[in-house]
């Protein structure tokens, strides 16, 4: 063999070695960008997960979109997955002893469900799990974060309290009732999220004039005599800053309200569920299924002082015809025809 052909296979061999160098390397770098459907579903890759949530039957309004999402992730229950989910069934004074047994079992992430104490309770059971919270009003507010941008610490998550969220509210309830009628509003003065919504609220208020009473209610007690009082005040309607407590009178409110033919706006699209007339209120489900996007960036590595605590951008205006009906009151073209879903 002469050493010209010597010289051309050794560097026909270099050729092909980087030629497959370069492949590898691809390939690492795809791996790297795959979708978790496919990391997920490795052999013996294990991830928990735990669940706190105040009210009872939020395994079926936030627990189950947000385990739906998760499963579209690549996370299969019982497979690559395991759920552990615990609720206080409407019971705050709970939430501390059901972090705590939740933390012991030592979750690769904390999810929390509606409202501000289950999302305290879970912060104060754990400084190193990282708890990622669905729905808080005022996340600053409660001590859970430094900031939206930087949380900081182990806490991150997503509030339902945008910018715009109370007014826009009030002004709807306005379209409902024109004439500068008194609008009141009630909620519970303890929560970080219903100082907040106020202050929006009656900003919006001064903005356009609007005469504005606040009632308050701290206790059941309270919202059945805030709702008297809100009637007796002579109101044109009412707007209710929705919290764990207000939520878990809701049939109550509604009824009170039926009864002295008084219309009335909620935050929660379980009031228009529970017949009452008109909710303008975050897309829960969907506020959800981001959670469990979070998750999923958390279980790939991401520090969730570093996930910026994400405020809702999609909305939803529904109108309950049948508690139009047995109020009395005949709903004007320009709102059904902004309302995401009219109910009938």
């Amino acid at each position: 063999m002469v050493a010209g052909d010597q010289g051309g296979r050794r560097e026909a061999g270099m050729i092909l070695a980087c030629m497959r160098r370069r492949e590898f390397l691809g390939v690492l770098s795809g791996a790297a960008t795959l979708p978790l459907t496919a990391a997920a579903q490795q052999p013996g890759k294990s991830w928990r997960v735990a669940y706190l949530a105040l009210l009872p039957g939020e395994d079926t309004t936030l627990a189950k979109p947000f385990l739906e999402r998760l499963q579209e992730l690549g996370y299969i229950e019982g497979k690559n997955l395991t759920l552990a989910y615990r609720s206080a069934d409407g019971r705050p004074e709970r939430l501390p002893e059901l972090a705590a047994e939740l933390v012991q079992a030592k979750p690769d992430v904390l999810v929390t469900g509606f409202g501000t104490l289950a999302a305290k309770a879970a912060s104060g059971a754990t400084r190193t799990i990282p708890v990622v919270f669905t729905m808080v009003g005022d996340p600053i507010g409660a001590g859970l974060v430094a900031s939206l941008s930087r949380p900081g610490a182990n806490v991150t998550g997503f509030s339902d309290l945008a910018s715009e969220f109370a007014a826009k509210r009030l002004q709807l309830l306005q379209n409902l009732i024109p004439g500068h009628k008194l609008i009141a509003v009630l909620g519970n003065p303890d929560t970080p999220f219903t100082a907040l919504a106020l202050k929006q609220v009656q900003t919006a208020a001064a903005a356009n004039h609007q005469p504005l009473a606040v009632f308050e209610a701290r206790t059941l007690d309270e919202i059945s005599a805030g709702i008297a009082a809100v009637i007796k005040s002579g109101a044109g309607g009412l707007m209710t800053l929705d919290d764990p407590l207000l939520l878990s009178a809701k049939r109550e409110i509604i009824k009170q309200l039926a009864d002295a033919r008084l219309p009335a706006i909620y935050g929660l699209r379980d009031y228009v569920e529970a017949n009452g007339l008109m909710s303008y209120s975050m897309d829960r489900p969907q506020t959800a299924r981001r959670a469990a996007d979070y998750v999923d960036r958390i279980l790939k590595g991401a520090v969730p002082a570093d996930l910026p605590v994400e405020q809702p951008t999609r909305f939803e205006f529904v109108i309950n015809l049948k508690a139009a009906k047995a109020l009395g009151i005949a709903i004007p073209a320009s709102l059904l025809a902004i309302a995401d879903e009219v109910i009938e």
